[in-house]
């Protein structure tokens, strides 16, 4: 299994669809006893939050967020964490929209200390 997510700030590779999270977005992991949260933040996302289970590599969660156009949406993510070399860590997401349609594939690593 893949090191604890607690503690480690993760961003976006690539920006999804305008409005959304995307690379300036960062996202704040904790991780205890197999329950997992993060809050996140950047670009169009004023203030988001996910919560959540782990168990080995899978992470299940839902997530809602405020954008800068004041509308607020929610939905649902799978994600595969995935150690890199060099030890740093990936989440490999699948996600869909519970609040409007849509769904997609995305993919957040671990930002390191210089990377802020």
């Amino acid at each position: 299994m893949a090191r604890s997510l607690d503690g480690l700030l993760l961003a976006p590779v690539a920006d999804q669809a305008p409005g959304q999270v995307g690379t300036r977005t960062r996202f704040t992991y904790h991780e205890k006893d197999g329950e997992i949260w993060a809050e996140y933040t950047g670009g169009d996302v004023v203030r988001g939050h996910l919560v959540g289970t782990r168990e080995g590599d899978r992470l299940d969660f839902r997530y809602v967020q405020l954008k800068q156009d004041g509308t607020t949406s929610s939905g649902h993510c799978v994600s595969t964490v995935v150690e890199l070399t060099g030890g740093r860590v990936r989440l490999e997401e699948t996600w869909e929209w519970e609040s409007q349609q849509g769904s997609g594939t995305s993919v957040v690593e671990q930002v390191t200390a210089h990377e802020h």
